[in-house]
């Protein structure tokens, strides 16, 4: 069975229970996801004893934002339009990932899953080596990438066959927001460094285990078409799917973009006899993964 014919076998009824999207739990789990932030924020900026140890779990915090605006490309998260697009554009505010650009990256990397030449995903930098991977690893490539992509929007270039024109204008108009808001938050710094130690060195500190995270998702997964092949469910606790919006159930994700991040549970339990690449754990999968390039 390929993740067609098993999206062929749900019924009606079943498709449209786990395809109902909700703003009240989509707002109760930001609501928790932005009260931990607040709370490291808050440990931080009063500067109680070891508020060092806080960065890294702050940045943490703030970098698996990611995971709230991917799933606002898919508009699931909330059931209300202006939310998933404010939100997600938030999201990518902090992150350096303009959400309306993003958007179709995203969408055609699931048009073109682990498609080499067609999936935009595959066009980073390569992982086959244990220096690439460290470099990777590292987010600097991200911060890069973000940087370029944000700059090129500013000064009116939106480059990649997957944009389509009529969207242009908007990315455009947003990078520039983001533009204007980076520049008010640089001019704080004349008056209070706060948001270096909040945001700046967090997420700095925070974006190698975000990394870490997203290479489960496909990496050394076969390049094929087929959903159930080409991505991989990990297995993990009940803090990191908190943190990942419920995304370590991936292949679930993949095979049905369309179920909102709170019914994926449901949906895994309707296909974890199919599941073909999964990974009993982050740590598990980085061993492995590391093992096959010594």
């Amino acid at each position: 069975m390929d993740h067609r014919a098993f999206l062929s076998s749900l019924a009606a009824a079943d498709r449209e229970a786990l395809t109902r999207t909700s703003d009240a739990a989509g707002l109760r789990h930001l609501s928790l996801h932005l009260a931990a932030i607040c709370l490291c924020s808050a440990a931080i900026a009063a500067g109680v004893p070891g508020w060092w140890a806080f960065l890294p779990v702050q940045g943490v915090l703030v970098v698996f934002l990611f995971t709230l605006e991917h799933e606002c490309t898919h508009r699931t998260p909330f059931t209300s339009e202006w939310l998933n697009t404010w939100v997600g554009r938030g999201c990518g505010l902090l992150l350096l990932l303009p959400f309306e650009w993003f958007r179709y990256f995203h969408l055609a990397h699931h048009r073109w899953t682990n498609s080499p030449g067609r999936d935009p995903e595959l066009d980073g930098p390569r992982r086959d080596s244990l220096g690439a991977w460290a470099w990777h690893v590292s987010g600097l490539p991200f911060w890069w990438a973000g940087l370029k992509v944000t700059a090129g929007l500013v000064a009116g270039r939106a480059t990649g066959a997957y944009l389509p024109e009529a969207a242009r204008p908007r990315m455009v108009r947003e990078a520039r927001w983001m533009a204007c808001l980076y520049a008010m938050a640089a001019l704080s710094l004349l008056w209070s460094p706060l948001l270096i130690w909040i945001w700046v060195v967090p997420v700095l500190l925070g974006q190698p285990f975000l990394r870490l995270y997203l290479l489960a998702e496909h990496g050394d997964c076969p390049f094929v078409a087929d959903m159930l092949q080409n991505t991989r469910t990990t297995f993990t606790n009940r803090i990191v799917r908190f943190l990942a919006w419920n995304m370590p159930y991936h292949v679930e994700h993949h095979v049905y973009p369309a179920v909102p991040f709170h019914r994926l549970p449901d949906l895994h339990a309707r296909m974890r006899d199919h599941l073909r690449v999964t990974a009993p754990g982050y740590a598990a999968f980085t061993r492995e993964f590391l093992a096959r390039r010594l």
